[in-house]
C-alpha cells in the first residue's frame, strides 16, 4: 500500500468534525440534566482532598483516591473548583471529551488509511458510529466513567502523534507521543494495549512488521505499558477490594469468562438492543461442555479470519483490536467490577473502536458498490446516525438518577441483587419510604445471602422502623456471623441492644467489639460512653470515652456535649463540664440541645443566672416548641426580680406543649400563688397536676395550703 502525505486541515475536515460534535452534543442532551449516580462520589474530589495539599496528596498517596489514576483525579479537582457540587458541568466536560475521541478517532483513521482512495471518508462515518453508538452511553452518562472519555481521547491523541513520528521518525513527534501515552496512562491504564494496537496497525497497513522500525520504538511503550498494568492491578486488589472468593476461580473458569464475554461484547456492539447497566453474572463451570464453544468459538473465528488474511486483513485487524483490547477486562486480570458482572458496557468503550471502523468501511464500500451511490451513501448516513442518536438520546434517561438507574435495571435483570440493595439503600434515605427500601433490601438477602454487607443494609433500615428492632438484631448477627470483624455491624448493633430492654450489657460488648477493630472511630467510642453512663457505677469509666471521642474528634460537638453532663454528675467537677459545654455550643451553635444543657450547668453556678436565661432563651429560638426549655426558664425567671409575669407565660407555653406534665403544672401553680388574685389559677393547676400524677405528695401538700387559706 502506497503512502501519501497526510492532508492538512481544510473546510472538508473541519465540516465533518463539526458534524460530529454537533451530533454528539445532541444526542446527549438528556445526560447534561442528570445527577450523581452510585459511585460518582469515588471520583468528585473528596472534602479532604479539595485543598492544594489535597492535590499533592493525589499525586503521592496510593489510596488517597480510590484508584490511582492521578491525572485523572486532578482534573476532577480542577472541575470541583470550577462548579462544586454541580454535576451538570461534570457531564458536560464527559460528553465533550467524548466528541473529541470521536473526531480524533476519525484522524486517526484519515492518517492509516492514506493512499487508499477506497476509504475515502471512511473515517467520519467511523467517528459518527462511535460517537452515537448506545453502547457508549454508560461511559459518557456515568460521571465516574470520565476516566474512560479521558483516557480515550489521550490514547487516540497519543496514536495520531506516533502514526506522525511514524511518517517524519522525528524526535519530537515521538516524544509528544510518548508524553500522551503516559498521560493515558494516569487517567486509565487499560491504554496500555495502545502499542500492541499500533504493531497492530502497522501490520494492517504494510502486511509485515518490521522489527527495527516498528517494534524497537514501541519497546518502551510496552514496557511502560506493562509497569502500569501491573501496578494499577495491584492497587486494585489492594486498594478497591478485587480479592477474596468471588476473585478465587481457576485459570480454566478464567477462560470460559473471556470467551464468553467476547461474544456478549460483540452482540452489545451489533444488536443495541436492552443494554442494561448490570447484567446478570452467569455461573462458571468447566465441567460442563458446551461452556467451552465460546472460547473455542473465538479460536475458531480468529483462525479463520487468519486463513483469509491474504485476501483481506482488515477483519483480522479489527479482531485482534477487539479481542486484544478487551483483554484487560475479560477476566485474566481481577477488576472489582467483575464481582457484580462479568461484562460492563463501559469495558467496551475503547475496544470497540476497531469493529467499528471495519463496519464503516464495509458500508462505505458496499453503498459505492451501489448506483447513485453519493446520494444513497448520505441518506443511508443520515439514517444511521438518527437511528444511533435516537437510541443513545433514550438511554441516556437511564442515568440521570440513581432510583431511575436501579428501577431500569431491575426492569431488565431482576436477579441482580446489587440494585436490589442500591435501590434500597437509596429508598431508606428518603423519608416515609423505609418500607420500600426494606423490601429490595430483603430480596438482595434472599437472591445473594452470603454478602454481609447486604445483610447490614438491611438491618441498617429495620432498625429505625418502630417495632422491628428484633428482625434488625437477626439481621446484624447474621452479617457478623458472616464477617465477624465487621466494625461497623458491631457498633450498630450495639446501637439498637442499647435501646432494647436488657441488653445494655450486650450493646457495651458490641461497642467494645467495634472500638477492638476500628479503635479510631469517635462516634463509637460515644456511643459506649452513652450506654457506661447509663450503668451503676460506670460513670468513669464513660468520661474515659467521651474524652477519647474528643480526642480523636476535637469537633464533635455532641462528645463535648455529653461529657459536659456526665462531668455534671461528678462531685466537684461543675467548673470542667461548663466548660465542656461551652465548647459544644461554640462548635454547633445551631444545636439547641447544647444551649439547654449549657443553661442548666450555669443554674448551678453563683451568679450565672442571667448567662443561664441566655442559653435557654438561644434553645427556644433555635426550637420553639422546646417544652423542657420552656419550663427551665420559666423557674429560673420566677426567681428574677421583677420577671414573674415573664416566667408564668413560659410555664403556660410549656403547658401548651406538654399539658400531661405534672411538674411544670405544680411550678407554674406556686407562681401563681405569688400574684395577688390567681390563687384560683394556682389551685386550678394543682388540682391538674393530682389527676396526671396522684402520688405528687408535694402537690397535695400545696394544694391543702392553699384551700386552708382562702376563706
Amino acid at each position: 500500500m502506497s503512502k501519501a502525505a497526510p492532508r492538512s486541515a481544510n473546510p472538508w475536515t473541519l465540516a465533518p468534525a463539526s458534524l460530529v460534535f454537533i451530533a454528539t452534543i445532541l444526542a446527549y442532551l438528556p445526560a447534561l440534566g442528570g445527577g450523581f449516580i452510585w459511585n460518582d462520589s469515588d471520583y468528585v474530589t473528596a472534602p479532604a482532598l479539595r485543598t492544594v495539599g489535597g492535590l499533592l496528596r493525589i499525586w503521592t498517596r496510593v489510596g488517597a483516591t480510590q484508584q490511582y489514576y492521578p491525572l485523572l483525579h486532578s482534573a476532577f479537582w480542577v472541575q470541583y473548583q470550577l462548579w462544586g457540587d454541580n454535576a451538570a458541568g461534570y457531564h458536560v466536560v464527559t460528553v465533550l471529551l467524548h466528541g473529541a475521541s470521536a473526531v480524533l478517532f476519525a484522524l486517526v483513521l484519515r492518517r492509516l488509511f492514506a493512499g487508499a482512495g477506497s476509504l475515502a471518508g471512511t473515517e467520519w462515518l467511523a467517528a459518527l458510529l462511535f460517537a452515537l453508538h448506545p453502547v457508549n452511553v454508560e461511559s459518557v452518562a456515568w460521571i465516574s466513567e470520565q476516566k474512560n472519555t479521558a483516557s480515550t481521547a489521550l490514547y487516540l491523541a497519543s496514536a495520531l502523534a506516533y502514526l506522525a513520528f511514524d511518517e517524519d521518525r522525528r524526535p519530537g513527534s515521538y516524544a509528544l507521543a510518548l508524553a500522551l501515552f503516559a498521560c493515558s496512562l494516569l487517567c486509565k491504564t487499560v491504554t496500555a494495549t495502545l502499542p500492541a494496537a499500533l504493531l497492530v496497525a502497522f501490520w494492517w497497513r504494510r502486511g509485515r512488521i518490521d522489527w527495527r522500525r516498528d517494534v524497537v520504538p514501541l519497546v518502551p511503550w510496552l514496557a511502560l505499558g506493562a509497569a502500569a498494568g501491573l501496578f494499577s492491578s495491584w492497587v486494585e486488589r489492594r486498594y478497591v477490594g478485587a480479592q477474596g472468593a468471588d476473585f478465587d476461580i481457576s485459570a480454566a473458569a478464567r477462560a470460559l469468562v473471556a470467551g464468553r464475554a467476547v461474544w456478549v461484547y460483540a452482540a452489545h456492539l451489533a444488536w443495541p438492543f436492552h443494554l442494561n447497566f448490570l447484567y446478570k453474572r452467569w455461573t462458571v463451570d468447566p465441567s460442563a461442555g458446551w461452556q467451552w464453544l465460546f472460547p473455542l468459538g473465538v479460536v475458531a473465528v480468529g483462525a479463520a479470519l487468519w486463513a483469509v488474511r491474504r485476501r483481506s486483513r482488515g477483519p483480522l485487524a479489527a479482531f485482534l483490536f477487539f479481542v486484544g483490547s478487551l483483554f484487560p477486562a475479560l477476566g485474566f486480570v481481577n477488576l472489582y467490577g467483575a464481582r457484580y458482572s462479568w461484562v460492563w458496557d463501559h469495558w467496551q468503550y475503547m475496544p470497540d473502536l476497531g469493529p467499528i471502523a471495519l463496519a464503516a468501511a464495509g458500508l462505505t464500500a458496499a453503498w459505492r458498490a451501489a448506483p447513485l451511490a453519493r446520494g444513497i451513501g448520505i441518506g443511508l448516513v443520515a439514517a444511521l446516525g438518527l437511528f444511533l442518536g435516537s437510541l443513545t438520546w433514550a438511554r441516556c434517561r437511564m442515568f440521570h438518577d440513581d432510583e431511575t438507574l436501579y428501577r431500569v435495571t431491575l426492569s431488565r435483570n431482576p436477579a441482580s441483587w446489587l440494585a436490589h440493595n442500591n435501590l434500597g439503600t437509596f429508598l431508606s434515605a428518603r423519608p416515609g419510604r423505609e418500607e420500600e427500601a426494606v423490601a429490595h433490601l430483603a430480596e438482595a438477602v434472599r437472591i445473594e445471602p452470603s454478602l454481609a454487607t447486604s445483610h447490614y443494609n438491611l438491618a441498617s433500615v429495620l432498625a429505625r422502623i418502630p417495632g422491628r428492632s428484633g428482625e434488625a438484631i437477626a439481621e446484624f448477627e447474621e452479617a457478623l456471623r458472616l464477617m465477624p470483624d465487621y466494625a461497623d455491624a458491631h457498633s450498630n448493633l450495639g446501637i439498637v441492644l442499647a435501646r432494647t430492654p436488657g441488653r445494655l450489657g450486650d450493646a457495651v460488648a458490641h461497642y467494645e467489639e467495634a472500638l477492638r477493630i476500628a479503635p479510631a472511630s469517635a462516634q463509637t467510642h460515644n456511643n459506649l460512653a452513652n450506654a457506661l453512663a447509663r450503668m451503676p457505677g460506670r460513670m468513669n469509666d464513660a468520661i474515659v470515652q467521651y474524652e477519647d471521642a474528643i480526642s480523636i474528634d476535637p469537633g464533635f460537638a455532641v462528645a463535648h456535649s455529653n461529657l459536659g453532663l456526665a462531668l455534671l454528675a461528678m462531685p466537684g467537677r461543675l467548673e470542667e463540664a461548663v466548660g465542656q459545654l461551652e465548647d459544644a455550643v461554640r462548635l454547633d451553635p445551631g444545636h439547641p440541645e447544647a444551649h439547654f444543657n449549657l443553661a442548666n450547668a450555669l443554674r448551678m453556678v453563683p451568679l450565672e443566672s442571667d448567662d443561664a436565661i441566655t442559653q435557654y432563651g438561644e434553645a427556644i429560638r433555635l426550637k420553639p416548641d422546646y417544652a423542657e426549655a420552656h419550663a427551665n426558664l420559666g423557674t429560673l425567671l420566677a426567681h428574677a426580680p421583677g420577671r414573674l409575669d415573664d416566667a408564668v407565660a413560659e410555664y403556660e407555653e410549656a403547658l401548651r406543649l406538654r399539658p400531661d406534665a405534672a411538674l411544670i403544672h405544680m411550678d407554674l401553680a406556686i407562681a401563681l400563688m405569688r400574684i395577688p388574685g390567681r390563687a384560683p389559677d394556682a389551685q386550678a393547676h394543682l388540682e391538674a397536676a393530682l389527676r396526671i400524677d396522684p402520688g405528687m405528695a408535694s402537690a397535695r401538700s400545696l394544694l391543702e395550703q392553699l384551700r386552708a387559706s382562702r376563706p
